[in-house]
């Protein structure tokens, strides 16, 4: 891909928007004039001299430019480099991007804590509302507003507070309709080598199961590395503190090893030139469906404390804020059939990574192309979509959704048009007039014309729990994000709009779009099958 200088400045202003890039390096091409045949025979004298700038974007295309003119090649660089590098979330494209279909007035969330505690109280009077937070001064990663239980007022959550890194106590994320039971997420309790405690930590979790005999604790660390985070400040619930709590870890790589991971990945997809067994070798080498398979692994033993055991289950790492969260959103699409709906499943990342506290600044400034140390790089929003789409591929009618909406959501992380992914928290986000002065991607996302290209039109609802393997066998390669720009993907994209022309006429005609339909009719035409 060869743009004009024209469309290469075009490029660099939407570095601000959906293709935010890294600038990889510029190169000269030909350093003295000369003649130059082109393939149609004709032969014409080039510039004194040209420079070609390969950029790679966050969406992992990799563009090159071609641009008659060293000078002008460097200015269009040097351009591209500091549209791509701004400090200011201010100064970022989406406080600028006004399209004439959406309002800054219209609604920026599609949920709040109040709604969620609404669907609840019609379940059970054990839980209340708290304000406890509303100038973000007890936590500065939660909302204003949280969801505890009702035996506990807010002088206890403040002493809980302190005892747990960065002021994230344990509050309520999913209540389970089927037997009442919950999963709580917060930061790790800040133990240290004294193995202090918290008498009101430890009244805050007796709440949560009253009566129950036991609670679960799933700790996203190894014991080994939860034990050295005592040297720190850091630590875990010791048994004779939290006598019905019972602690497990399941160990999930995040920050430097997980961006590794992705840099590694990107860089085998992207080398088409080795063998078979050199690809499988780089593939494993990578180890990102290792972690994938980790993540679905412990997101089943959640589901199986809640579902099968019968029990409320904490949640925790470190800070709380990444793979934390990513176990407690997986484990609600498992559970719970109204966040497999396309509003729902918004609405619960909303409600999990944008209120919940991920650092999305911080973790998506550089993407699979970037060999950045920087400290607080982690693609674990990113791990999560590949969770999805690998729930979504072995139940291909269980979800509302399909392949392209997590496509889209990969996208919009790293780079978008919209407020909903910029800072990292929602203390910032109303610092800086975020929901005031941008658009919110998942309202757009809600549209009727934006909302048909992302369902799924083979989506049968079930209120059953769906339960992925996590088998090597069972899990495969998103090559929809990672070979986008290195396969053609003309079939697939005829066969998504041919489903959706025949589910359309089934829906026309009364009746639902089979999967026996589906077989047929790709058999019939020969068409590669989707994912």
């Amino acid at each position: 891909m060869s743009p004009s200088p024209l469309n290469s400045v075009k490029q660099s202003k939407v570095a601000l928007g959906s293709y935010t890039c890294d600038l990889h390096h510029v190169e000269n091409l030909l350093e003295h004039s000369g003649l130059h045949s082109s393939r149609s025979g004709n032969t014409h004298r080039v510039c004194e001299s040209s420079g070609s700038i390969i950029i790679k974007c966050k969406d992992l295309c990799v563009l090159q430019l071609d641009i008659p003119g060293m000078e002008e090649c460097l200015n269009i660089a040097n351009s591209i480099e500091a549209l791509s590098s701004l400090d200011e979330v201010t100064t970022l494209y989406p406080f600028y991007y006004r399209p004439s279909y959406l309002s800054l007035q219209d609604p920026w969330a599609l949920s709040s804590p109040e709604q969620d505690f609404g669907d609840i109280t019609v379940l059970t009077d054990r839980w209340r509302l708290s304000q406890v937070n509303r100038d973000y001064g007890v936590c500065p990663s939660y909302p204003p507003a949280v969801i505890v239980p009702v035996s506990v007022d807010d002088k206890l959550l403040v002493k809980a507070a302190r005892f747990r890194q960065g002021g994230r106590f344990p509050v309520l994320c999913y209540y389970h309709r089927p037997n009442g039971k919950v999963i709580m997420r917060s930061s790790q309790p800040l133990q240290g080598a004294n193995r202090k405690r918290c008498r009101e930590d430890e009244r805050l979790l007796q709440a949560v199961i009253e009566s129950s005999s036991l609670g679960y604790i799933i700790d996203t660390r190894s014991a080994p590395l939860a034990q050295q985070a005592r040297m720190t400040g850091g630590g875990f619930e010791s048994k004779a503190n939290y006598s019905p709590w019972r602690r497990l870890h399941r160990h999930l790589d995040k920050g430097k090893v997980l961006q590794e991971s992705l840099t590694k990945l990107v860089e085998a997809c992207s080398d088409q030139s080795h063998s078979m067994d050199r690809w499988l070798s780089r593939l494993e080498a990578s180890r990102w469906l290792s972690h994938v398979q980790s993540a679905l692994a412990a997101v089943g033993l959640l589901v199986e404390c809640v579902e099968r055991e019968g029990c409320s289950v904490l949640v925790h790492g470190s800070e709380g804020t990444d793979t934390t969260l990513l176990l407690t959103t997986m484990a609600q699409l498992i559970l719970e059939p109204r966040c497999r709906t396309l509003p729902g499943f918004l609405r619960l990342l909303e409600r999990e990574w944008v209120l919940g506290g991920h650092p999305f600044q911080l973790r998506h400034t550089h993407s699979g192309h970037s060999h950045a140390r920087l400290r607080q790089e982690a693609p674990v929003f990113l791990l999560l979509l590949d969770c999805v789409w690998q729930v979504q591929r072995q139940f291909p009618l269980a979800l509302d959704f399909g392949e392209t909406l997590l496509l889209h959501l990969a996208q919009e992380v790293y780079a978008s048009n919209f407020g909903t992914f910029l800072c990292n928290s929602d203390r910032e986000r109303c610092t800086l007039g975020v929901k005031e002065r941008t658009h919110c991607l998942f309202r757009y996302l809600l549209r009727p014309k934006e909302k048909d290209k992302y369902t799924n039109p083979l989506y049968q609802p079930t209120d059953l729990v769906i339960w992925p393997s996590v088998q090597p066998q069972c899990l495969q390669l998103w090559q929809g994000l990672f070979f986008r720009w290195i396969h053609n993907n003309k079939h697939l994209e005829e066969a998504r709009e041919e489903i959706q022309s025949l589910a359309a006429q089934s829906r026309r005609l009364g009746c639902r779009l089979s999967m026996s339909q589906l077989e047929g009719w790709r058999w019939s035409r020969a068409v590669p099958r989707i994912g």
